[in-house]
């Protein structure tokens, strides 16, 4: 049965992950340090059979992707669809006052749906109909896609039914999540949050 690999990655750090501040759909570019992990991860990769390379067309995440369509001479394809959830109110706040300023934060970020923040059914809905369209477009084939932590930790909760993703599953800068989609639409995954790229010493 032909199935497709599919590495999802999340973009490399951000001042505004260092200040834990909430991006969403602000365009925040990586830092000194994403950029690193960035060119380290694409090294990394430089061996992995790589068809096509995707990712949101927010600049962290197109610059991550870069790095590693750069080693297998491919453009980075930009899809809207892989953006983070927009966070409406609550951008460019950092966590600390989000937590002063809105009381009901907790179950908000569960749900969305005020402060014109997107809800979470309709951020999973949203990755899962991207992901899944470049899926079929690429069965039999390999295909990267770099978007953000809590969009792919919503895809992640909605493949395993909960048991991983959104309130269980930490997603670090550049971490690669691994899963398979075969003919009969079925996602499966492979590994979770990888980062060793990160650790490697360049000879």
């Amino acid at each position: 049965m032909s199935k497709t690999q599919l590495y999802l990655i999340r973009h490399g750090e951000t001042k505004w992950n260092i200040e834990k501040r909430c991006q969403g759909h602000t365009d925040i570019p990586l830092n000194e340090t994403g950029l690193a992990q960035a060119e380290k991860l694409g090294h990394h990769m430089r061996d992995v059979p790589i068809d096509a390379v995707y990712a949101s067309d927010l600049g962290r995440a197109t610059q991550t992707g870069e790095q590693v369509a750069r080693q297998h001479g491919l453009p980075v394809q930009q899809r809207e669809g892989l953006r983070e959830r927009f966070y409406g109110e609550w951008e460019g706040l950092s966590f600390e006052q989000i937590a002063e300023q809105y009381v009901d934060h907790r179950e908000v970020r569960h749900k969305g749906g005020v402060y014109g923040i997107e809800s979470f059914e309709n951020l999973q809905k949203r990755l899962v109909n991207t992901l899944t369209a470049l899926a079929e477009r690429h069965l039999g084939q390999s295909i990267v896609a770099v978007s953000h932590g809590g969009s792919i930790n919503a895809f992640l909760h909605w493949v395993t039914n909960g048991e991983l993703g959104t309130g269980v599953t930490r997603i670090e800068n550049t971490s690669v999540t691994q899963f398979t989609f075969d003919e009969s639409g079925k996602w499966e995954v492979v590994e979770v949050n990888q980062v060793r790229h990160l650790q490697e010493v360049e000879s």
